[in-house]
This record gives structure tokens, sequence and C-alpha cells, in this order.
């Protein structure tokens, strides 16, 4: 008894067209319960018209960061535990937002704190002035720059 095989795509995605195999797609016939390779239709291009060499300014600018960076390590690890940290404070807020009561309370803290913080620092033109020579001075203190 003859079964008829179908062409199919990878990882059990809908079947390819018959006759057409698209760049870098391995067809697979399906006989039965076994899988056959059919065929293999790559293409490599080196420069050519499907090449793009324009790489984003974002992109240079990481990679020359990265290359002035001479402890490379502890660049990485200190990334790596920022990421943790994240995760972490994201998985204790949702925790937080759980319980019943406290998510209301701290929405009303903070509207009150907001509050506070605004009449007290930004209301008046002095108190405005004051909060940025504040925070001016303090960005001197932490970059060491005198400008």
């Amino acid at each position: 008894m003859a079964t008829a095989c179908r062409l199919a795509a990878p990882l059990g995605l809908a079947p390819l067209p018959r006759g057409r195999a698209s760049a870098g797609v391995v067809a697979v016939a399906q006989c039965g319960g076994s899988k056959i390779p059919r065929g293999v239709a790559v293409r490599a291009t080196s420069g050519g018209e499907g090449a793009t060499e324009d790489v984003p300014e974002i992109v240079k600018a990481a990679q020359d960061a990265w290359d002035k960076v001479e402890d490379k390590y502890a660049v990485a690890t200190i990334g790596v535990a920022a990421i943790v940290a994240l995760w972490t404070v994201v998985g204790a807020i949702k925790a937080i937002d759980k319980i019943p009561l406290l998510p209301g309370v701290f929405e009303i803290v903070g509207i009150g704190y907001t509050g506070w913080f605004t009449y007290r620092n930004l209301v008046f033109q002095p108190d405005r002035e004051a909060l940025i020579g504040k925070i001016k001075s303090t960005y001197k203190e932490i970059t060491g720059s005198s400008s």
C-alpha cells in the first residue's frame, strides 16, 4: 500500500507549497510516521544586493564604549546583578500588589508625598531655584566635575 508523502515545513509549521523551497529552509517529506530530508536550499551572499552594511549609530556607540572598558568582567557582572535586582524588585512589587489593602494605601501615600513635594519645592520660584542648586551640587559631588 503506497502512502502519499506531503511536503511539510520545519518545526511542524504549515506545509510548504509544492515545487518551491524558499532560501534557507529545509524541506521535509513526511511519509507515514517517518520524516525523510528532501532537500536543502541555501543561498549565501557576500556583499551583494541582500547584504546591508549600515550599522545604526547607537550600535557603533555601544561598540566603541565596550571597547574602551578595561575591566569587562566587572562590567558584565554589574550588568547581570542589575538584571537580577530588577527581576527581584518586580517580583516583590507583584507580591505586595496581591495583598488586598496595601496597594491602595501606597497609592494614597504616593499621591500625598507628590503633593507635598510639589508644594514645597516647585510652586514658588525661590524654592525651585534652591532645588535646582541642590540638584547641581549633588551632581557635581557624584561626578567630581567642576563645571
